[in-house]
């Protein structure tokens, strides 16, 4: 059967989708999870706000019309011609390489729309499956970079960095 992968930009209507996505305990986000669907509607209505500001596009990924997971860009203020990806994507399409085509749907926006000519992406050490995702993605590991991230517990995190630019 073949896949029919689509992204577009995050919708208020997605709420309730994105929340039962982001509650698995088995994520590892560097945001803390929103704990209700309150707290998802808020960072939805968030999310728009940055796409207005032209700072951040958070998209969900769609497989087959239906919601699986999300993926974003976050445009570097300092640095207007670099984005920071970021996904996730609900645990039954974990190993299926949904991520890796949702991610070159969303370079084609970077690139092509949003001028942006290098896209970075960084992840936790232990996260593995994220790290396979961005080098199977075409992304090159550039280092390590020392207490980047909070983790849900308030410590500094040490994150890998890999990018690819245009």
């Amino acid at each position: 059967m073949m896949r029919d992968i689509k992204i577009r930009l995050m919708e208020l209507s997605d709420s309730k989708r994105i929340h039962e996505i982001l509650i698995n305990p088995k994520f590892s986000l560097f945001s803390p999870e929103p704990k209700s669907i309150e707290e998802t509607i808020f960072w939805i209505n968030k999310s728009s706000k940055s796409a207005e500001s032209g700072t951040g596009y958070h998209y969900i990924i769609k497989l087959n019309e239906e919601i699986i997971g999300g993926i974003s860009v976050k445009i570097f203020s300092h640095r207007r011609h670099i984005g920071e990806i970021a996904y996730f994507i609900d645990e039954p399409y974990w190993g299926q390489g949904i991520v890796v085509e949702a991610i070159k749907l969303l370079e084609q926006k970077c690139f092509n729309d949003l001028g942006l000519t290098r896209l970075e992406a960084v992840m936790e050490l232990k996260n593995i499956n994220s790290e396979k995702v961005a080098i199977k993605s075409g992304y090159q590991k550039e280092g390590l970079l020392k207490k980047v991230i909070i983790d849900k517990e308030g410590n500094l995190k040490d994150v890998y960095l890999y990018a690819k630019t245009l």
